[in-house]
């Protein structure tokens, strides 16, 4: 997978009045913090950011009482390493994957005790891409544009983790977890399936090409990141003469065609703004599962439109 250019590493800055509860000591592939992102901002040219399976991330935080904005950390295919610099309460979710505290298996979904000087560590998933890890308190780096997401695209934010930096973890919450362990399925490992609905500029595009796209199997490419998902299959044909599109607001979820006819779906630190047309759009709670989709993985695009479906067919006399 591909990591778009970063400034140099440089610690996160701590709120005020809080110190340093988490040494990571190994970020596996790729790491970040991440909360809930800057909403509202695409009018300046900022993009939201923040999990890229978002309900995975809110999930951590409901089993730590959290605020669902709280910070935590985004581990890519497993690997990272951290050591609680005192007693913290944890939840691991998303990509399931092993978790050890000090070598000893715990749970996975579940609020877990961290002793000072534990060392809790995350093997390689068994399905999906993207673990979360949430500490009760959240990580209380300092916020910029109101969000602790790292933006990998735009460079906003802390810089991606790195072995050595000092994390800080703001106070406990007043409400006290009330779950135990939340049996949530994890994401699949063989073929995805994602709902769409019809794109802004579906009508750029040859009715064979609309149902090329929802009747083709296609497959996650390597380069793919937080940025977008690169997919490779058949080419989707535009309509002839439709000429250039002036660059237009883009969402999570877009799939964006540009002319070499293979889609890209935008992820969670997409560009706010593109000048390719979108084909069609990710629904927000599959835009959760695609962040979860590994490269080589296949999958496929299904609408619940029926006429919109139907109209996607050639017709034939």
């Amino acid at each position: 997978m591909t990591t778009p250019p970063h400034p140099p590493n440089r610690p996160p800055a701590p709120d005020a009045a809080v110190q340093a509860a988490l040494d990571v000591l190994a970020t596996g592939p790729f790491a970040t913090l991440q909360d809930l992102g800057r909403p509202g901002l695409a009018h300046i040219g900022v993009g939201r950011s923040g999990a890229a399976d978002r309900a995975s991330f809110a999930l951590a935080n409901r089993l730590l009482a959290n605020p669902e904005d709280a910070a935590g950390i985004e581990a890519t295919l497993g690997g990272l390493a951290v050591r609680a610099l005192r007693p913290l309460l944890v939840a691991v979710t998303g990509a399931p994957c092993p978790v050890s505290v000090d070598d000893t298996p715990v749970a996975f979904n579940a609020p877990v005790e961290v002793p000072t000087g534990a060392v809790l560590r995350l093997g390689r998933p068994t399905s999906g891409l993207r673990t979360y890890l949430a500490v009760r308190g959240g990580l209380a780096v300092r916020p910029v544009l109101g969000s602790r997401a790292t933006d990998v695209l735009s460079g906003l934010g802390p810089d991606p983790l790195s072995p050595g930096t000092a994390l800080p973890v703001g106070p406990p919450p007043a409400a006290h977890p009330r779950v135990d362990l939340a049996p949530v399925p994890g994401p699949p490992a063989g073929g995805l399936t994602l709902q769409v609905v019809p794109g802004p500029r579906a009508d750029w595009f040859t009715p064979a090409a609309l149902a090329t796209l929802l009747e083709s199997e296609w497959e996650v490419s390597a380069q793919s990141d937080r940025v977008g998902m690169r997919l490779t299959g058949p080419e989707l044909e535009r309509v002839p003469d439709k000429g250039e599109l002036p660059s237009e607001g883009m969402v999570a979820g877009a799939l964006q065609v540009p002319p070499s006819g293979r889609p890209v779906l935008f992820l969670a630190d997409h560009p706010v703004t593109g000048g390719y047309p979108v084909i069609a759009v990710v629904t927000r709670a599959d835009v959760d599962r695609a962040a979860q989709a590994r490269p080589g993985q296949r999958l496929r695009f299904a609408t619940t439109v029926g006429p919109a479906h139907d109209a996607h067919r050639p017709r034939t006399p």
